[in-house]
């Protein structure tokens, strides 16, 4: 055992330790709820508008009028299975790397459709066109839900949102060949329809969805986070 002997002019020990406190780095985390606004959790009710499965080798869809749903997504689909492989969306993988299956349905709905048709000059724009497997009423701005949103639909079966479904030249390519002459539409759809193509998502809870269900989305609680 030892003891320190203070020399004459050292600082009292309640001095020193005030003073070795405000040396310290300081906690990053001490104010952090103060600083960051929490967006509590919201609800939103709406209705199944149209469901669509792309039952051949093509991405685009058809027209039914239920879906069944298992942890697969839709038996079947051209997006079906629990993995898929990577593409051009995920650069930090080597193309063809299997992967999470995140993108086992495409969500959409009508107001979002209009305004791109607006914006490409189109008189229309099917969402069977744009792959889409859910045509859903009741949300503003569906595209900017934010990930972990869930959507429970009245027969049983829950989505879980992984984020928006970002405009590519192949869906733009598709839409073009609805309208001749409109070769500029492949190029101009990716623009004009970024933040309003809608949702992917996938299976959390099997079941089967029909038209004209009622659903409600549970939007979860938010913030900005930045570095």
């Amino acid at each position: 055992m030892f003891h320190i002997r203070p020399s004459g002019n050292s600082l009292a020990l309640p001095e020193a330790a005030e003073q070795l406190r405000r040396n310290s780095v300081q906690d990053p985390f001490a104010n952090r709820n103060e600083e960051i606004e929490i967006h509590p959790v919201q609800k939103v009710r709406g209705t199944v508008a149209g469901l669509f499965k792309a039952q051949g080798k093509s991405f685009q869809t058809e027209v039914v009028e239920e879906l069944p749903l298992t942890f697969d997504g839709i038996p079947g689909d051209f997006h079906a299975g629990q993995t898929r492989r990577s593409g051009g969306r995920e650069p930090w993988y080597p193309r063809g790397t299997e992967m999470r299956n995140e993108r086992q349905l495409s969500i959409l709905c009508p107001q979002e459709l209009r305004a791109i048709a607006r914006r490409i000059d189109v008189p229309e724009l099917k969402a069977q066109w744009m792959g889409g497997n859910m045509l859903l009423e009741g949300i503003e701005n569906l595209t900017m839900l934010p990930a972990r949103t869930l959507i429970f639909f009245e027969g049983g079966v829950t989505i879980k949102i992984d984020g928006d479904n970002a405009p590519c030249r192949v869906t733009g390519r598709a839409i073009a060949s609805q309208f001749d002459g409109r070769n500029d539409v492949e190029t101009t759809f990716p623009r004009e329809a970024r933040r309003l193509r809608g949702l992917v998502g996938w299976v959390e809870k099997e079941g089967v969805v029909k038209t004209g269900e009622a659903f409600e989305a549970r939007i979860p609680s938010q913030w900005i986070y930045t570095v």
